[in-house]
């Protein structure tokens, strides 16, 4: 499709049918765009992959999980377009006295490019992620900070 023949108006009309598409095609479930497509193409790489864990969408609503393995292990599920992921809430706060329980045994960290194309994927265990977490202050919840060393400590599923 060539875009650049169209109207304002007729490329905006053009976005809406490409969201329309992707959710019929359940591609996406809701406007967070990248944080869809970033689960959508982790668990389809993981299903078509020999030797990684067969993975399915956890159902709508289910708190601090995106997929579940067919072993029962879950799986948050982060995708950034960035060097930094989406905030991992219900987690306690820095200095916190309590037991931090475990909420998941997996992040799934899904790097894309400006133009949505998958370039990495990187795997973390519960343990390296309470390690590399990192408190966004604003937000009041913890993130992931995309840098050399937690790409060298954590496995690597796919780079482009």
């Amino acid at each position: 499709m060539n875009f650049q023949s169209l109207s304002d108006s007729d490329l905006i009309s053009s976005y809406g049918d490409v969201i329309k598409e992707l959710k019929n095609r359940k591609i996406i479930r809701s406007k967070n765009v990248v944080g869809d497509l970033g689960e959508y193409l982790a668990i389809e790489y993981y299903n078509r992959t020999p030797g990684l864990p067969k993975l399915q969408f956890a159902p709508p609503g289910t708190k601090n999980i995106d997929a579940i393995s067919i072993n029962g292990e879950r799986y948050s599920i982060k995708s950034t377009s960035s060097t930094t992921t989406g905030v991992f809430y219900g987690l306690n706060q820095p200095n916190s006295n309590e037991i931090e329980q475990q909420k998941f045994e997996y992040v799934i960290i899904v790097v894309l490019d400006e133009n949505f194309t998958l370039t990495r994927i990187n795997e973390l265990t519960w343990e390296q992620f309470l390690e590399y977490k990192r408190w966004h202050s604003r937000m009041s919840a913890w993130n992931l900070t995309i840098n050399k060393k937690l790409l060298e400590h954590t496995r690597t599923i796919y780079k482009r």
